[in-house]
């Protein structure tokens, strides 16, 4: 296996290239030299998906898997690419100073990527318009991020599935209907309506295809934050190419296909229940039983953009992540002291002038 660097030279001065967010091509910061992507498009589904079962049972072929180098970072347990000639670097999910060892990850490659469509500097706007917009956050904070620290352009891992499925279920329909009867409130009789419900055996079959069933393969952020990044574009998936993680860095994946899978499991299960009690109708709805028969079941290895913003702030750590499409920005809330103790002095100052006006007015 030979490992991954996703250098690329500038032919006319030898400096690195990086990928230039927004555009199919290679920038060189330092003589300003420009080269294209050969860019392949596809429809959707048009990247060639993998036999889950096969994966399972290490029957991949060679070409699908792949060696790295990586960093473990002690502190978050990320795993992110790097060169051979890297020897130390900041975590960029925790800001944790690492040193990095000699490790390699073998892994299955990734299929398709969502190139990064927003730059350093729009991602950062998009941070701090997101900041301001925050009550109580402190003003430090926003300013420090203002002031121009790096942020980190990471591709992180996904997992997506398609399989179809077909379902037998044994329930319950149940028919709202009303009764009418007397009741004694207050010494009075009085006619009430009482909703009481009519059940009936329910069975029958629901079917659905699942098609890009989207599962996070990284653990080094909260699951709440990137699933707050969606909806992502996967129609606009590209097929991998190295030229597109030119100048930024590659998370590899933690959570293992066959985890993967459960996860993904979960969700479609739960789709199915909504199509069970759609298929039994009525006003309610229970569901005794539900035997689910899944096949053709395949994968993908993909890589979504995005910018990583890691902070330590009066001795504690902030992350902020940016979808590197969208802008869309999800973090960790801040809060300041101060802000919080004024405003309840303010209204408590308030509450005793309301209290002092209407005491006067009486």
């Amino acid at each position: 296996m030979t490992e991954q660097e996703h250098h690329f030279p500038c032919t006319a001065c030898g400096s690195d290239l990086r990928f230039d967010p927004g555009d199919d091509r290679l920038i060189c910061d330092h003589c300003g030299h420009v080269e294209a992507i050969e860019v392949t498009r596809t429809a959707r589904g048009g990247i060639k998906e993998l036999d889950f079962r096969t994966a399972i049972d290490n029957r991949l072929s060679a070409e699908e898997i792949e060696e790295t180098r990586v960093i473990t970072c002690p502190n978050c347990g990320a795993t992110t690419e790097h060169d051979a000639d890297t020897h130390a670097a900041e975590c960029p999910f925790c800001a944790t100073p690492v040193v990095t060892g000699t490790g390699t990850h073998r892994h299955i490659k990734p299929r398709g990527l969502l190139p990064f469509d927003l730059d350093e500097g729009r991602a950062r706007d998009a941070l701090i318009n997101w900041l301001g917009s925050l009550w109580f956050a402190p003003n430090g904070l926003t300013d420090y991020a203002r002031k121009g620290r790096k942020m980190n352009g990471i591709y992180v891992p996904y997992w997506t599935f398609d399989a179809d499925t077909k379902s037998s279920y044994r329930g319950q329909r149940g028919t709202h209907y009303y009764e009418t009867k007397t009741v004694v409130r207050d010494g009075k009789r009085k006619q009430v309506r009482v909703r009481k419900t009519r059940w009936r055996p329910a069975s029958g079959r629901v079917a659905r295809f699942f098609d890009d069933v989207l599962v996070l393969a990284s653990r080094s952020l909260p699951k709440r934050y990137t699933d707050g990044l969606e909806p992502w574009d996967l129609s606009a998936l590209e097929p991998y190419k190295p030229e597109y993680l030119a100048g930024f860095r590659a998370e590899g994946y933690q959570v293992e296909l066959a985890d993967g899978f459960t996860e993904a499991r979960q969700y479609m299960d739960r789709m199915i229940l909504r199509d069970v009690k759609y298929d039994i109708g009525g006003d309610e709805q229970r569901v005794s039983d539900v035997d689910t028969h899944v096949s053709d079941v395949t994968f993908k290895h993909i890589l979504l953009p995005v910018w990583l913003a890691a902070y330590k702030y009066r001795g504690k750590s902030y992350r902020f992540v940016v979808n590197g499409r969208t802008g869309r920005v999800q973090g960790e809330r801040p809060y300041s002291a101060w802000k919080i103790t004024f405003a309840v002095l303010f209204g408590l100052i308030v509450a005793l002038i309301v209290g002092y006006v209407i005491a006067m007015n009486q």
